[in-house]
């Protein structure tokens, strides 16, 4: 979503005096044209009109909305300009609305950039223009419906991500990894991360009436970005960090249909199509398993991978051995061999 977009979306947000006004202004009906221009942007375009010049309160909002012209607001919405003004854009500007309020609102954001909202008397419709762009604010409800949706079926695909990392791990035990069960594994975290994208625009739109579905998507998505980073530098070829932000990088910008693709995944991993690529035998070297050991750091963490350079050769390594390196000692030797066992 854009981002000029997502900052008027959180501008008239639940929990916003914005979007209390909005609120009272579609139940009373009357309708509105709310236009958010700095004063110099928008003069050559206004005629006529009430200078008004106050701190934005919902009510004063609400009962200017009862004239038939349009409210000017300062860019941040914080202030009232103008009101029951003309506008006067031109009119040559293409617009596909077909009501006067939705069509001047239209070709003012077209005309100027600027922010401009337009609230139907009739059908109580609120809906956004900013630049070219043009978005229907649903009903609260229908979005706290979609978000919870959303949730139900972000918490499936963690479920499954969960099935399929726990199958990598035991075969990364059994040293039986193939390309398939680890790009399925990327594939499932990207698919929850996707997911989570759409959530987070609902977030935006809820206001402060998100912050529920806030922390359950917090709650699911618990480890997942680190779990992405741990699984491509256990897998790539050359871990080095520029090469793990290109991977990244590169996961993320997958289409849908590229993300159903497990020969695609495995190209970002260094492994080009060919037949029976996926099942191609892998080695980790253990950075995954090893995070997840208590009470062992990064600083322990990099120094191991660095000298042992498979999960199977930490495995083997003596507990003494283990010690000596950098940032291990005694104590996180004897966490590793415990909690590889």
């Amino acid at each position: 979503m854009d981002a000029r977009l997502v900052a008027a979306l959180q501008m008239i947000a639940p929990g916003t005096l914005l979007r209390e006004a909005i609120e009272n202004i579609v139940r009373a009906r009357t309708g509105a044209l709310l236009v958010f221009a700095d004063e110099q942007q928008i003069r050559p375009i206004i005629s006529g009109g009430i200078d008004i010049d106050v701190s934005l309160r919902p009510m004063i909002l609400y009962e200017l909305a009862k004239m038939d012209g349009a409210i000017l607001l300062d860019r941040a919405g914080a202030h009232i300009i103008h009101a029951n003004v003309q506008l006067m854009p031109d009119a040559s500007i293409e617009s596909q609305e077909t009501g006067t309020r939705h069509r001047t609102a239209e070709r003012v954001a077209k005309q100027l950039g600027v922010v401009a909202i337009s609230i139907s008397a009739a059908r109580d419709v609120v809906t956004i223009y900013v630049d070219h762009m043009r978005y229907i604010m649903d009903p609260l409800r229908v979005i706290l419906s979609k978000a919870d949706q959303a949730l139900q079926t972000l918490e499936r695909f963690k479920h499954r991500l969960n099935q399929v990392t726990s199958t990598l791990s035991a075969l990364e035990f059994q040293e039986r990894v193939t390309l398939f069960d680890v790009v399925t594994v990327l594939q499932r975290i990207e698919m929850m991360l996707t997911l989570s994208h759409l959530i987070e625009r609902y977030m935006i739109e809820l206001g402060t009436e998100g912050r529920l579905v806030e922390l359950q998507m917090e709650e699911l998505l618990h480890s997942v970005y680190e779990d992405r980073m741990a699984v491509l530098a256990d897998y790539l070829p050359d871990p080095s960090p520029a090469r793990l932000d290109t991977a990244r990088e590169a996961l993320i910008a997958l289409s849908s249909d590229e993300l159903i693709s497990l020969e695609s995944i495995g190209l970002i991993l260094g492994y080009p199509p060919s037949e029976n690529v996926l099942e191609t035998h892998v080695r980790p070297r253990g950075l995954r398993m090893l995070q997840r050991v208590p009470r062992v750091n990064s600083e322990a963490v990099d120094s191991v991978v660095k000298r042992y350079k498979t999960l199977q050769a930490v495995i083997e390594a003596p507990a003494e051995e283990l010690a000596a390196l950098p940032g291990v000692g005694r104590e996180r030797a004897r966490e590793i061999k415990e909690g590889l066992l």
